[in-house]
């Protein structure tokens, strides 16, 4: 029996199977198994033999990624050009964009790389249409953009099942990773422990989390729960290869349907609708609309102006920061600009809503808001040479020019012999 025909059947035991406390040991334990096979299935897949195919590998350029998902024909690439203004081909017919094509969204300072992605067709998290290409590129962004057909959601349920395929893959969306320490060990068996009361795992939540591991062939792991996990979240953990996005979906072509059926698409949560032929929540590239502030929000992008000693901030260029990547502190802040910047790091000056008082002395840990301004002071001579770090960084500055001075004399004598 191959990996597809014991997944049907699994699923078929999972629908005629009754949800209650008695069953939850043993649904919990089939949908570990489906998992695991899931994952086989992929790994399978992804080293087929048909020979090369062009990838969707692109540079990751600007602060940050979307990538737009969808079904074909839903304007995927006219949206990506009233984002990014980059032209990209756009035509009645189904299929008409084969590649990624990337492009770059202005918006309130800030570089956003959008992707326009092929469309994916149900199956696509087992190869159908490209679909794994596609849905790989997904995983690698910041947050992604379901692209809707308003006209066709009603009946087709385009949506579900796109959430469907994306959590095929391990594309968990709009969640939060669950707060479980899990660590495996070699030795020591199992230890179960939770510090919250556990009801979503049955009457015995140790011999569910043993089971499962069981399926993975883990025999020594220490697992923590500090909430009331699901079986899902529990199997996620285990299985240690998911990812989280933040998610919105945009219902384009609302000008095809009814008032009512708008007003039903719009209290969908995450979701906004628009038209981009119509032009309504989506604008030229360079202007304000709903559908880039919606982008944006979702990304948790920060701007930070910063601030020289006695000089007024730079409101020109500002530095991005993303909570998604390296996060929106004082700390992040400095390496996003230098790595030197951070060692010598002495306490920053902060004016803008995170700051109690204007201005506030803080530390590296301190989260900052959109918009504030942040002056970075750093160490004075004698502060450094106090450091129990200073001989050890003065003595590799030291190797670095002597080293950068050879490898020069070296290069000057082979220029001599020539």
């Amino acid at each position: 029996m191959g990996a597809m025909e014991k997944i049907k059947e699994i699923e078929a035991e999972m629908a005629r199977t009754q949800k209650n406390k008695a069953t939850n040991y043993h649904l919990g334990t089939l949908k570990a198994k489906l998992a695991k096979l899931r994952s086989e299935l992929l790994i399978e897949g992804g080293g087929g033999g048909g020979g090369p195919s062009e990838g969707f590998d692109v540079a990751r350029l600007g602060d940050a990624r979307v990538a737009l998902i969808g079904f074909p024909s839903v304007g995927k690439s006219t949206l990506q050009c009233k984002l990014t203004g980059t032209e990209s081909e756009a035509a009645a017919y189904e299929f008409t964009t084969l590649t990624c094509i990337p492009g770059t969204m202005h918006y309130k300072g800030s570089k956003v790389q959008v992707l326009d992605l092929p469309g994916i067709i149900e199956g696509a998290a087992h190869g159908k249409g490209r679909g794994r290409e596609v849905i790989a590129c997904a995983r690698n962004a910041d947050a992604i953009l379901i692209v809707l057909d308003a006209g066709k959601e009603g009946l087709n349920r385009h949506r579900e099942i796109l959430e469907k395929e994306l959590e095929t893959v391990g594309i968990r969306l709009n969640q939060k990773p669950p707060n479980v320490t899990f660590v495996k060990k070699s030795t020591g068996g199992v230890k179960f422990a939770s510090t919250v009361p556990l009801t979503k795992l049955g009457p015995d939540p140790e011999k569910l989390a043993t089971q499962i591991m069981r399926e993975y062939r883990i025999n020594s792991a220490s697992l923590l729960a500090r909430e009331d996990i699901s079986v899902d979240q529990l199997v996620d953990v285990i299985v240690g290869n998911r990812v989280y996005k933040p998610c919105c979906y945009f219902y384009n072509k609302i000008d095809t349907i009814t008032i009512e059926e708008v007003d039903q698409l719009v209290r969908m949560p995450h979701s906004l609708v628009g038209s981009v032929h119509k032009r309504f929540n989506v604008g030229e590239p360079l202007e304000d609309d709903a559908l880039k502030s919606m982008i944006w929000d979702y990304l948790g992008l920060t701007r930070i102006y910063t601030k020289r000693k006695g000089q007024p901030p730079d409101l020109a260029e500002p530095v991005v920061l993303s909570a998604i990547r390296k996060g929106t502190s004082v700390k992040s802040l400095c390496q996003n600009v230098s790595t030197q910047m951070l060692r010598d790091f002495n306490f920053a000056l902060v004016w803008g809503k995170s700051a109690k008082h204007s201005p506030q002395r803080c530390g590296v840990n301190h989260p900052l808001a959109d918009e504030d301004v942040v002056q970075i002071v750093t160490k004075t001579n004698k502060q450094q040479q106090n450091d129990k770090n200073y001989q050890a960084m003065v003595q590799g500055f030291s190797d670095k020019y002597h080293k950068k001075k050879l490898e020069a004399k070296k290069k000057k004598q082979g220029k001599l012999r020539r």
